[in-house]
């Protein structure tokens, strides 16, 4: 027996339309860095998009040719997101964090045509682009400088030049949408292909109640950079609920950040756990009003539990923990906490890795790739499936990162029977000592829990007798005077007497990858070289 109901396509070009014709009084407001904000309706952004969509054809994509952007938070890049798709052609999202050698690979391995480049940026673009080999338009936003970068076009001179409205096509839902190119700490990144299937399926899930829940009420700060995994998916999850969208161009330091959301009020965002870590820190010696938030949620890296207490405590504010890959579009799980939780119980499932959302498959596997048991204790490597998830890297064969039809992820930790996850670590960074396991997420965040504590990175490091021991490289507040003892007195009691570190360094910051996570490669490498000034605990 066959179902009766129709067949429409799951596409981007649905998205678009939705905000366009049913919330086209929605608000995109764009930050100038100080005290101004640009702002466009969703109908005059729709309409820009066709524009862009015209000027894109005019340019010679004509098919599924990849359209670069190489940008950061704000309405142009919003308008790229949308039409590009739309058209039928590819959106490649550019970091503009990556080393030159990286930004030349990537932009030579997805064959990028046209790149749409910030004025801001422009300067980054210029020192690779004699090394770009497909790329034929260089199209500049804003009125800024574009020396180096030779004849160029300009973004709003193009739009001028249509008279508006554009015939969008149809398309087929499993056809590419975007693109974005993993963060690797090591050899080169991988591409990441998104369908209009999966961006319109999980913009859904986002929006789902049990989720994000995101409503046309809303006001979304759009605080992840849109170069990195779609933004978390936001930009097209808060467009189709009709939700307002604020973007903060490149300006996510404390100060701008804090202006900016007195400016425009939002009431839900997403961001890695050192933005909001840098915006608690900023509001203990400056006026800081966050009672527009309803909801935040932190991923990309653990939140600790003691930044999940102090939202709460000091904003009323509640933080949920996400998690996510560039591979998994990212969504997949979020911590809200189970039904009954008591409400002096709801933090701590909140700190918790999380719930794995409606559509994604999770299992724990052992290293043999057994399935192991999902009872909250059985460790091993996480690998997911589901309709968001990627099956395959574009153009790279990596046989070693799927298993079976599912995507391993590199993460290491429990799967109990309610579908909530708990990740003790990456497994590179997992620190086996007299072959049992150390937790360098579980160490780390119990040590931001202490008041001195701005920052802490755990890596393990090679020890004559124990194989590998835990270091703790600790960035101080100003004007604490912690040291490796206070602070090994205060792991006492809370983790495993043998997990606390007898071998600490002070650094003034933890360095990060370019999506914000702490790079522990830069410090294994900077203890091997011998650059940090390690104290060892005497008697250990």
């Amino acid at each position: 027996m066959r179902s009766t109901m129709g067949e429409g396509p799951l596409t981007i070009t649905d998205i678009l339309r939705r905000g366009q014709e049913y919330f086209g009084e929605s608000v995109v407001s764009t930050f100038d860095g100080a005290s101004g904000v640009a702002t466009a309706t969703f109908a005059e952004v729709g309409a820009r998009a066709e524009r862009l969509a015209a000027a894109l054809r005019r340019l010679g994509i004509d098919g599924d040719q990849r359209v670069a952007t190489f940008a950061f938070n704000n309405q142009t890049h919003l308008e790229a997101y949308l039409a590009v798709p739309a058209m039928g052609a590819v959106l490649h999202t550019l970091n503009v964090r990556l080393f030159p050698e990286q930004l030349v690979y990537v932009v030579n391995h997805a064959e990028d045509r046209v790149v749409l480049v910030d004025a801001a940026a422009a300067p980054l673009l210029a020192r690779v682009l004699p090394e770009l080999r497909t790329v034929e338009h260089v199209v500049v936003v804003g009125d800024g400088e574009a020396d180096g970068l030779g004849e160029v076009l300009r973004y709003e001179e193009l739009l001028a030049a249509d008279d508006g409205g554009f015939a969008w096509p149809d398309l087929d839902e499993r056809s590419a949408a975007a693109m974005c190119y993993t963060s690797g700490t090591t050899g080169n990144p991988k591409g990441v292909v998104y369908s209009h299937r999966s961006t319109w399926l999980h913009a859904m899930a986002v929006n789902a109640a049990a989720n994000v829940g995101c409503t046309e009420e809303d006001r979304a700060l759009v605080v992840v950079p849109m170069f990195h995994a779609n933004a978390w998916g936001m930009p097209y999850s808060a467009w189709a609920a009709g939700a307002d969208l604020i973007f903060p161009q490149r300006f996510l330091q404390p100060e701008p950040l804090a202006r900016l959301i007195s400016l425009t009020r939002p009431t839900i965002s997403a961001g890695v756990p050192t933005v909001w870590n840098d915006l608690l820190h900023y509001s203990e010696s400056h006026e800081l009003d966050l009672s527009s938030f309803r909801l935040l949620t932190g991923g990309g890296a653990a939140v600790p539990r003691a930044l999940v207490d102090a939202y709460e405590d000091r904003f009323g504010i509640m933080l949920l923990q996400g998690w996510g890959m560039t591979e998994t579009s990212p969504v997949c799980a979020l911590s809200r906490p189970p039904r009954g939780t008591a409400p002096e119980e709801a933090r701590a499932w909140r700190a918790r890795t999380g719930r794995v959302v409606a559509g994604v498959q999770m299992r724990v596997v052992d290293d043999e790739g057994r399935e192991l048991p999902k009872d909250g204790k059985a460790l091993g490597e996480f690998e997911v499936r589901g309709p968001w998830i990627t099956a395959s890297y574009y153009g790279d064969e990596d046989p070693s990162r799927f298993h079976d039809g599912w995507l391993r992820t590199g993460d290491v930790g429990t799967l109990d029977e309610h579908g909530f996850m708990q990740i003790s670590d990456r497994s590179k960074d997992v620190i086996k000592s007299g072959g049992e396991w150390i937790s360098s997420v579980e160490l780390e965040n119990t040590l931001m829990a202490n008041p001195d504590v701005v920052e802490a990175a755990v890596v393990g490091v090679p020890d004559d007798r124990w194989d590998e021991r835990p270091l703790a490289c600790v960035v101080l507040r100003e004007g604490a005077a912690a040291g490796p003892s206070d602070l090994a007195a205060f792991l006492a009691g809370k983790v495993a007497s043998w997990w606390v570190p007898e071998r600490w360094a002070r650094v003034e910051e933890v360095p990060k990858t370019s999506v914000g996570k702490f790079d522990k490669k830069v410090l294994r490498a900077r203890y091997a070289k011998g650059e940090l000034e390690v104290e060892r605990l005497p008697g250990k």
